[in-house]
C-alpha cells in the first residue's frame, strides 16, 4: 500500500511538472505575440476602409507634409518603416475578391471620377505578374478606369493562391481578363516577351478600341492620374514611347551568341546562359537597338507587328538570345515605315528620356538622381517615402520598384495623391 501511494505521488508530481511547463510555454508565446503585434504594422491599401475610419497607421500619415519634405512627417514615415510591416496575404485577396459587389464598394471602384475626354481615349494594359497579389490589386486599382481594358498574365509557376487571386479579380470586372495563353516565365528568357505578346494579341481582339497599350509588372506603380496620362499621350500624336539605343560591345554579347536555358544556383532557378556558338545576323537586315522591357505602344504599331512577317522572323531569331524583350521592341520601332516609328538616324532614347519607367540604379545615384531612401534590390532602388515629391515631379509616367514591406507609406501616399489629382482635373474640366 505504501509503495502504491509513493508511485501515485510521483505520478502526480510529474503531471504537475508537465502542466507547469505547458503553462510557461503558453505565457511565453502570449508575451511574444503581444510584443510582435506591438512592434508590427498592418498596412491596408488606401481606401480599403472607405466609409469607416482608417486604421491608426494611416491616420499618422500626412502625405501632403511628406510631399513638402516636412522633416517631422518624414521622421514619422521612417518610424513606421522600422516596424515589421504586415501586408495582405494572397489568400486575403482571394477572399476579398470572392464577393465582387462588396469588393467593388469597399475599394471605391464605383466612385472613380472620369471625364468625357478620357472616355474617348481608352487605354489598354498588359500586366505580367507572378507574386504578391496585394501589390497587383493595388496597382490595378490605381490604374483602373471602367472604359479601359486590362489583360493579366500570371506565371504558370505562380502559387495556387496567387492564381486564384488573379482569377477572382478578373471576374469582378467586365474589362479585366486573364490572358488566353499563359507562359511559364523564366528571367531574361523569350517567355517573358511572349507573355506580353500573348496579352497584346488578346487586347487587339477585344471590343475596346484602345489608343495605346502599356505594360507593367508587379512592382510598378503609376505616377500620373489617368486624366494626366491621357493628356500626355495625346501629345505623342501616334508616336510610340520606349527606350531605343545603340548597344555597347558588352550588350552585343546578348544577341551575338546563342544562349541556353540552364539551372542556376540562385534565386531565378533558370537563366539563359551564353554558349560558344555565334548567331547568324538578324533577319531582314534589322539593325539592333536595345532598351528595356517596358513600352507604351500605339494600337497601329501593335497591329502592324502582329501582322508583320519581319517581326515574326525577328521573334523566332530572338528565341535563343539573352533578355530579348530588351531588344525586340527597341529594334522594331526603328524599322522604316512602322507606325509611330523612330528613324534609325535619330539619337538614342535613354531611360531618362523615355517616360515609360523611372528606375534608380545604385551606381548612378548622386550623378543623375538623388540617393535612394528605401533599399536596393539587384542595384535597383526600392523607393522610400522621402522620394514621393521627386517621383511625382520628375516627369515620368510610371516607376519601378515599389514594395510595401520596404516602405508602406510611399505607396499609400501615391494612391492618395493620384486620387486627389484625378478628382481635381475632372472637376476642373466639368466647370
Amino acid at each position: 500500500m505504501k509503495i502504491r501511494c509513493t508511485y501515485l505521488h510521483k505520478l502526480q508530481y510529474r503531471c504537475y511538472l508537465i502542466f507547469l511547463s505547458l503553462l510557461i510555454v503558453c505565457l511565453l508565446k502570449f508575451v511574444y505575440v503581444k510584443v510582435t503585434v506591438k512592434n508590427s504594422l498592418f498596412i491596408e491599401p488606401y481606401g480599403i476602409t472607405a466609409g469607416a475610419s482608417r486604421n491608426q497607421a494611416h491616420k499618422n500619415i500626412d502625405c501632403s507634409a511628406i510631399y513638402k519634405l516636412d522633416p517631422v512627417a518624414i521622421g514619422k514615415a521612417l518610424e513606421i518603416r522600422r516596424k515589421e510591416v504586415i501586408t495582405l496575404e494572397d489568400e486575403s485577396i482571394v477572399s476579398l475578391a470572392s464577393d465582387c459587389q462588396r469588393y467593388i464598394v469597399l475599394r471605391g471602384y464605383a466612385n472613380i471620377p472620369i471625364s468625357s475626354e478620357e472616355r474617348l481615349f481608352p487605354l489598354a494594359y498588359s500586366l505580367v505578374v507572378h507574386k504578391d497579389a496585394h501589390m497587383v490589386e493595388r496597382m490595378l486599382r490605381a490604374i483602373y478606369m471602367p472604359h479601359n481594358i486590362y489583360c493579366i498574365h500570371y506565371d504558370q509557376k505562380s502559387s495556387r493562391s496567387f492564381i486564384a487571386a488573379m482569377e477572382n479579380l478578373s471576374k469582378c470586372f467586365p474589362n479585366v481578363f486573364v490572358a488566353s495563353k499563359l507562359e511559364s516565365v523564366q528571367y531574361a528568357h523569350i517567355t517573358r516577351l511572349k507573355a506580353d505578346l500573348n496579352c497584346l494579341s488578346d487586347l487587339l481582339q477585344s471590343a475596346v478600341r484602345w489608343k495605346y497599350v502599356i505594360n507593367m509588372c508587379g512592382q510598378d506603380f503609376p505616377l500620373r492620374s489617368n486624366f494626366e496620362l491621357v493628356w500626355e499621350l495625346k501629345q505623342l500624336q501616334g508616336a510610340n514611347m520606349l527606350e531605343t539605343s545603340r548597344p555597347s560591345e558588352l550588350k552585343k554579347q546578348r544577341f551575338s551568341f546563342q544562349h541556353e536555358l540552364k539551372a542556376v544556383s540562385f534565386e531565378y532557378q533558370k537563366l539563359p546562359v551564353k554558349t560558344a556558338h555565334p548567331k547568324d545576323p538578324p533577319p531582314h537586315g534589322i539593325e539592333m537597338f536595345i532598351g528595356s522591357a517596358y513600352f507604351i505602344l500605339s494600337r497601329d504599331f501593335v497591329r502592324h507587328v502582329s501582322q508583320s512577317p519581319v517581326a515574326r522572323d525577328f521573334l523566332s531569331w530572338s528565341a535563343d538570345t539573352y533578355s530579348p524583350d530588351e531588344h525586340f521592341w527597341a529594334s522594331l520601332v526603328r524599322l522604316p515605315g512602322v507606325p509611330g516609328g523612330v528613324p534609325r538616324s535619330s539619337p538614342d532614347i535613354t531611360d531618362l528620356m523615355s517616360k515609360t519607367r523611372l528606375v534608380k540604379w545604385s551606381y548612378l545615384e548622386g550623378a543623375l538622381y538623388p540617393s535612394c531612401t528605401g533599399a536596393h534590390l539587384r542595384s535597383v532602388c526600392v523607393y522610400g517615402a522621402a522620394e514621393l515629391r521627386w517621383l511625382l515631379q520628375y516627369g515620368h509616367w510610371f516607376a519601378n520598384k515599389f514594395d510595401p514591406k520596404v516602405d508602406p507609406v510611399l505607396i499609400t501616399c501615391l494612391e492618395e495623391k493620384l486620387e486627389e489629382k484625378q478628382r481635381h482635373w475632372v472637376d476642373l474640366q466639368s466647370k
